[in-house]
C-alpha cells in the first residue's frame, strides 16, 4: 500500500509533462481555393473564375495532411444547374485528391500573428495518375486555434494537363470551354482551426 501512495503522484504528473499536440483540421466554412480558367474563344480570350469551396481534411499525428476535392465542392453545378444523370453520380466522387506533409508543432511554434513560409511538396492524385508539385505556402497564427493559410507565391495548374483529365475535360465542354488557355492560376485560402 506504501508502493502505491508513493507512486500516486507520479500518475497525476505524468499526463502533465508528456507533450500535447494540437489536432489541425480545415474549417470548412472559411476553406476554399480559387481558380482563374481562360476560354480561348474567336472573339479572343475570356477570364472566368471559379471556386472550390468547404475544403475539408486534417493533420494526422504524423503530419499528413489530405485534401478531396469534389465535384460538388465547386462552383459548377450553380452555373450549370441539375447535372446530367451520367454525371451526378460523380459528384460526390473526389476528382483530385492533394496530400502533404506538414508536422504539427511546426504550427504550434507560431505566435500570434507570426507568419511562417514554407515550401511543401503535394501529391496529386487524378484518375489513377499521381504528381509531385512544390507548393510554397505562408500560415499566419490567427488566434490559439487558428491558422491562416495562403499561396505565398504564383501557383497554376497547366491547362493541358486539366484538359486531360476526362472528368474535368467533361466539365470544361459542359461549361463551353472548347478551349483553355496554358495556365490556370489558382489561390488558396484556407482556415485551420484546432479541434
Amino acid at each position: 500500500m506504501k508502493g502505491l501512495h508513493a507512486a500516486l503522484p507520479l500518475l497525476f504528473a505524468l499526463p502533465v509533462s508528456l507533450p500535447v499536440l494540437a489536432a489541425w483540421e480545415l474549417d470548412p466554412s472559411r476553406s476554399q481555393v480559387e481558380a482563374t480558367v481562360t476560354e480561348i474563344t474567336p472573339n479572343g480570350e475570356v477570364p472566368h473564375r471559379h471556386h472550390v469551396r468547404e475544403l475539408s481534411g486534417d493533420i494526422s499525428a504524423d503530419g499528413t495532411l489530405s485534401m478531396p476535392l469534389r465535384l460538388d465542392q465547386t462552383d459548377v453545378i450553380e452555373r450549370l444547374g441539375e447535372l446530367p444523370p451520367w454525371l451526378s453520380g460523380l459528384a460526390r466522387m473526389p476528382l483530385v485528391t492533394l496530400q502533404t506533409q506538414l508536422p504539427p508543432e511546426r504550427l504550434e511554434g507560431l505566435d500570434i500573428g507570426e507568419s511562417l513560409t514554407e515550401t511543401l511538396e503535394f501529391r496529386i492524385s487524378a484518375e489513377n495518375a499521381t504528381h509531385r508539385e512544390p507548393i510554397a505556402l505562408r500560415f499566419t497564427r490567427r488566434g490559439l486555434d487558428t491558422v491562416h493559410v495562403t499561396t505565398a507565391e504564383e501557383v497554376s495548374i497547366e491547362g493541358q494537363e486539366l484538359m486531360a483529365n476526362q472528368t474535368a475535360r467533361t466539365v470544361m465542354l459542359l461549361l463551353g470551354y472548347e478551349q483553355i488557355g496554358e495556365e490556370v492560376p489558382v489561390e488558396l485560402d484556407v482556415t485551420l482551426i484546432n479541434r
